[in-house]
């Protein structure tokens, strides 16, 4: 088993509970780890046989654009779909942060880890 990880991917999206997040909108980050198999293209130098980075980085910004109150319901679709998408992918660790949340102090994000 391998682990193909794509990290600090950027987003400004429209996440969060108060109204004013879903109308200005801030800037988000992930980081997305996957666990599969990659002996295959260890030995062809194939991309069609392992992970495609890009396609995976735009399923991430697919989820991420879709608004929504938690940062914990965008973390699950993401995972969803890229195991959806993806099927050699057996396991996903995704930490998806908002950057300079407005929750009434000084802090440079907050977060949420799931793996699955």
């Amino acid at each position: 088993m391998s682990l193909i990880s794509i990290e600090n991917m950027k987003f400004y999206a429209y996440h969060g509970c108060f109204s004013e997040e879903q109308v200005i909108g801030t800037k988000f980050s992930a980081d997305i780890a996957m666990e599969c198999d990659t002996s295959l293209a260890e030995h062809s130098d194939n991309v069609n046989d392992t992970v495609d980075y890009s396609k995976v980085y735009l399923v991430v910004k697919q989820e991420v654009a879709k608004p929504s109150h938690l940062l914990e319901h965008v973390a699950r679709r993401i995972i969803n779909a890229v195991k959806e998408q993806f099927p050699m992918v057996s396991k996903v660790r995704l930490t998806l942060r908002k950057l300079n949340p407005p929750v009434g102090g000084h802090m440079d994000s907050v977060s949420v880890t799931i793996e699955d």
